[in-house]
């Protein structure tokens, strides 16, 4: 609701001044300074990107109006863990072999949907349990193999953000691009042309890095914060349930191996203790 309100924010103090400034708002619609703008940033975005981060900057960009990084969430994370834990202390790891190679059919994982709908995360949990039922690694071994992988996730996660930081910092020169263009065309009239047309053709240019401009510091810009901040949300929650692992391969109990997974989590969203608590007595 917040981003919501933002761009609502952008778009009535820059147009709604522009407006009771005297000015008229068809004066900035040309189509085709947004498709030279639009286009051109589209472009590089497609040169410097592998071919899928379109879609996935697109699918979280969208995802920024709604985060599933809530409280509900992590307490539904926190839950999970405790659950296939407690099962595994009480029957012996081997009685979870059936829930981690087929999450999707397992009792315990089916009562948390929104952990299931995640497959990386899924695939993520399972194969540390696989690792651990194994009986093989030591804890500081466990963790360190953790480090390595949360290292190249967090590279993985990161990677949209800093794609829509590039757009952001290259949509000014975009913008002036189109405002360049738009001269050309001014001087190329100038013989023919009167004052007004003149003024119209210069006044187009100049809507052309207006335009570069908002675009980069109204919008792109603040996708690319908000990216990185939810990158940041998942990459602490994945450090949530390596505390909460490591902590059981080490012979912490259940309820106290995923108190070591919930004191990792940021506090804006973080469960109480007692919230904790009752949720591990309701299962």
């Amino acid at each position: 609701m917040a981003k919501i309100i933002g761009i609502i924010v952008v778009f009535g103090c820059v147009f709604g001044g522009f407006v009771l400034s005297g000015g008229h708002l068809m004066a900035l619609v040309h189509p085709f300074e947004v498709m030279i703008i639009g286009g051109a940033a589209l472009g590089a975005f497609l040169q410097a990107n592998p071919g899928s981060m379109f879609m996935t900057v697109f699918k979280k960009s969208l995802s920024m109006f709604g985060s599933r990084f809530t409280h509900a969430y992590y307490l539904e994370v926190l839950k999970l863990l405790y659950e296939i834990l407690n099962k595994s202390r009480r029957e012996g790891m081997m009685a979870i072999e059936a829930d981690v190679e087929d999450p999707n059919a397992s009792p315990i994982f089916s009562k948390y949907p929104g952990v299931l709908k995640d497959a990386r995360m899924t695939a993520f949990i399972c194969d540390y349990l696989r690792i651990m039922s194994s009986g093989n690694m030591a804890p500081h071994e466990l963790e360190g193999l953790f480090d390595m992988e949360l290292a190249s996730l967090k590279e993985e996660v990161e990677h949209p953000a800093h794609a829509v930081a590039k757009v952001a910092d290259g949509m000014p020169a975009m913008g002036i691009v189109a405002a360049v263009l738009g001269i050309v065309i001014t001087m190329s009239i100038l013989a023919e042309a009167d004052n007004a047309q003149i003024g119209e053709k210069v006044g187009t240019a100049l809507v052309g890095t207006f335009l570069g401009i908002l675009a980069s510091y109204g919008f792109f810009g603040p996708l690319s914060g908000a990216l990185e901040h939810d990158a940041k949300e998942e990459l602490n929650l994945y450090e949530s349930i390596k505390a909460t692992l490591v902590a059981s391969a080490s012979g912490m109990p259940p309820t106290l191996a995923v108190e070591f997974g919930r004191k990792v989590l940021y506090p804006a969203h973080r469960p109480s203790f007692s919230e904790l608590e009752q949720a591990m007595r309701g299962n």
